[in-house]
């Protein structure tokens, strides 16, 4: 067993990493991060495929920012009376060998190690390598056991513990006792295990570790308290103390997320350095007539607030690009429509793009509703579009006759040619990918302005750092009138009661969803599940006095768009359906929704679901239905959902629940980065810190073109989406 790091790991023989920096007959030319991971001893060809499939890591650097999890206290020895054998943590102590014991033929064969330290005993079993550990193995001495403890016939059992002798544990110089434990997969951990991939992490640090050179200038790591890199990644490996470990973990966030920050950055001040926005100089006639007389409801001061700073930042000559954020209901398509407007008035086209054809529809019937007796022409545009609707809306807007055009993801095709396009408008914009919306960017020759949209709730420190080169704008209060939805939380049993509910409110004139989970993986079980709700639900609910539609990701879009519009016109009381209509249905007679399976959401999704209720002035409801046994994350969420209906709160629980990586649209968000360390949401004061430190760098050199910028160069390319980084040019 080995518990921590070779003793001369710090300063291996530099010849080590010969054999890698001669490949290209440029020794010490060669970048450390970019050396082939199969040349590390232990690895090889086979396991290097091994690691690439399962972990993506093909090179030297990326095993080497592959850090640790969690670590481990190897300082501490354990009583075997002390140790308690639920398996629920990995334990240390010393035991002498009693005996040993075989058992089984073949694949079944095992071998066993009875240990006693005084205090009590515990078994030791073996499955493979038998051979291998039996010779190790001496009765009557004594060894430092580590493994995971469990219980087998009331007795403490380890299978496949570490062992190593008692007098060579204690020869080793002593260290912190902190050990990491790496992220691995079942196939990779039977091939290599905990122990066999700390060994290749000591193994590829040899190699490496006299080629780390520094990525940050020296002022700015005395300004900000930061360890050299080399030592943190030494560090974070192989920690020598708990408060070495701290400081790697700090310089390591650090220059992650100030990687992000340095692109974000300088992206915005790209934008802002470049005065070529369209000018919206008037609030004419169409905005002020829809303003007096069309609008369906009184402002809310936040409404009003979003459309002043879009106001102002038409008229400043740079493009606008400005993130509106606001919870279900809160009236962002008004506000959308206020900013069309402003682009109509002033001779220019605009355009909304929606994620899926049921939204598109439904703003283009809003559109069309509001804007009735204006002089202001709109037109649809999606997939499904028949011909002489296509060729009227790519006529009218080549044109110029068609001002206004709402669609799906059919505005980024070639043939959609606008005369003017002032204004681009992106509903669910994380639904979206980045080249999608870039290429609405480019159907002028001069960019348009850009509001993008969303109803999830972005917490302020994961927008700053996905989405800090756009402006912000919240709608943070919803218009008079709204009821908060009440949510409640039942199990199974209690199905019938809920049943009784519906149908109280059916009897009402009211509507009701009814919502099961669409999980890609199990994609068919969920279909089946739908399926068997339906069939449950035509049973409880037997026409002609119910009347239920269902609505899923397998129908054709012809069959999904008349089912939807039964249910809005109040044809159909019950909707059955999957998270396809998580945004895009807005029926205000629906007050109940039933969310099946419930502890399978997210929060986001789960907060989504319920936004389908609550948009008339009828109390409105969400029953969240879940099993008996739930985990804590699961009962967390739930419980959140029962207590507030405040999406932003919702959205800063769920992104500490799930971390940043797995919040909607994060991949899709423009940064192509991945987080190995820092967590937005945890690491607070160090995105702020980074930020300003981005600020300063850029603001006295905006190309980093120093020499003493050089590292930050390439930090500033690692999270700019280009994976081929040259750190041997860093000096």
């Amino acid at each position: 067993m080995s518990m921590h790091r070779p003793t001369d790991i710090s300063t291996a023989d530099p010849a080590a990493a010969a054999p890698l920096a001669q490949k290209d007959g440029t020794a010490g030319q060669r970048s450390w991060y970019d050396d082939d991971i199969k040349y590390v001893a232990g690895v090889g060809e086979m396991r290097a495929r091994l690691l690439f499939k399962e972990l993506g890591i093909a090179t030297v650097g990326e095993l080497l920012y592959c850090f640790p999890f969690r670590y481990i206290d190897r300082s501490r020895i354990y009583r075997i009376v002390e140790i308690d054998a639920s398996g629920s943590s990995l334990v240390q102590f010393r035991g002498r060998v009693t005996g040993v014991a075989y058992a089984g033929t073949g694949r079944k064969r095992r071998f066993s190690a009875f240990v006693s330290d005084g205090t009590g005993q515990a078994e030791l079993v073996w499955f493979q390598g038998i051979k291998w550990i039996e010779k190790r193995i001496e009765v009557g001495r004594e060894y430092l056991i580590f493994g995971r403890p469990s219980s087998f016939r009331n007795e403490l059992s380890l299978v496949h513990p570490e062992i190593e002798t008692v007098e060579k544990a204690l020869s080793r110089r002593i260290e912190s006792g902190l050990q990491g434990i790496y992220s691995s997969t079942e196939r990779l951990s039977s091939v290599l295990g905990a122990k066999g991939f700390h060994t290749i992490v000591c193994n590829a640090w040899r190699l490496a570790h006299t080629r780390i050179a520094e990525t940050l200038p020296d002022g700015m790591r005395r300004r900000y308290g930061l360890v050299s890199l080399h030592d943190a990644l030494y560090n974070i490996h192989f920690p020598q103390s708990s408060e070495a470990l701290r400081q790697a973990q700090y310089r390591l966030k650090f220059e992650e997320l100030l990687g992000v920050q340095l692109n974000v950055l300088a992206r915005r001040a790209t934008r802002l350095s470049k005065n070529n926005g369209f000018l919206f100089p008037h609030v004419g006639e169409v905005f002020n007539t829809f303003y007096r007389e069309k609008l369906p409801f009184p402002l809310t001061e936040a409404q009003k607030r979003v459309v002043r700073e879009i106001r102002q930042d038409t008229v400043t000559g740079y493009q606008m690009n400005r993130l509106l954020q606001g919870d279900v209901g809160s009236g962002k398509t008004l506000v959308a429509l206020l900013s069309m407007l402003l682009a109509v008035d002033n001779g220019f086209q605009a355009c909304m793009m929606a994620p899926t054809e049921i939204l598109a529809r439904q703003h283009y019937a809003t559109l069309t509703r509001l804007l009735e007796g204006l002089p202001v022409r709109v037109a649809i545009l999606t997939g499904a579009s028949k011909a002489r609707e296509r060729k009227s809306a790519l006529g009218g807007i080549a044109s110029g006759d068609v001002q206004l055009l709402v669609g799906t993801h059919a505005l980024i095709e070639d043939r959609v040619q606008f005369r003017n396009l002032g204004l681009v408008v992106i509903d669910e914009q994380h639904r979206f990918g980045v080249e999608q919306r870039a290429r609405m960017w480019t159907k002028n020759e001069q960019p348009p302005h850009v509001l993008v949209m969303t109803a999830t709730p972005i917490p302020r420190t994961l927008a700053m750092t996905l989405y800090g080169d756009l402006d912000v704008s919240v709608i943070d209060e919803l218009p008079p009138g709204r009821r908060p939805v009440q949510t409640v939380h039942y199990t199974d049993a209690m199905r019938l009661r809920v049943w009784g509910f519906l149908r109280k409110q059916i009897a009402q004139g009211r509507q009701v969803y009814i919502v099961y989970p669409l999980i890609e993986e199990s994609e068919a079980m969920d279909y089946k599940n739908l399926q068997e709700g339906y069939e449950a639900i035509s049973r409880d609910f037997p026409l002609p006095e119910y009347v239920t539609e269902v609505v899923h990701g397998r129908m054709k879009p012809q069959d999904k768009e008349e089912a939807m519009r039964r249910f809005k016109s109040g044809e159909a009381q019950l909707l059955v359906a999957t998270s396809v209509i998580e945004v895009g249905v807005d029926v205000p007679n629906a007050t109940v929704m039933v969310i099946e399976s419930a502890e399978r959401f997210g929060l986001s999704q789960l907060h989504q679901l319920r936004g389908r209720v609550g948009r008339g002035a009828q109390q409105s409801y969400c029953i969240l239905m879940s099993g008996e046994k739930l985990s804590k994350e699961s009962r967390a969420r739930l419980d959140a959902m029962c207590e507030t209906n405040d999406g932003f709160r919702l959205a800063e629980l769920d992104l500490k629940l799930r971390g940043a990586g797995d919040l909607a649209g994060t991949q899709q968000s423009g940064m192509a980065f991945d987080l190995k360390i820092a967590n937005p949401t945890l690491d607070v004061q160090i995105l702020e810190r980074t930020r300003d430190a981005a600020g300063e760098v850029l603001a006295a050199d905006p190309t980093l073109a120093a020499a003493e910028h050089a590292g930050l160069r390439q930090l500033k390319k690692r999270y700019s989406g280009e994976k081929s980084i040259d750190f041997s040019m860093i000096s």
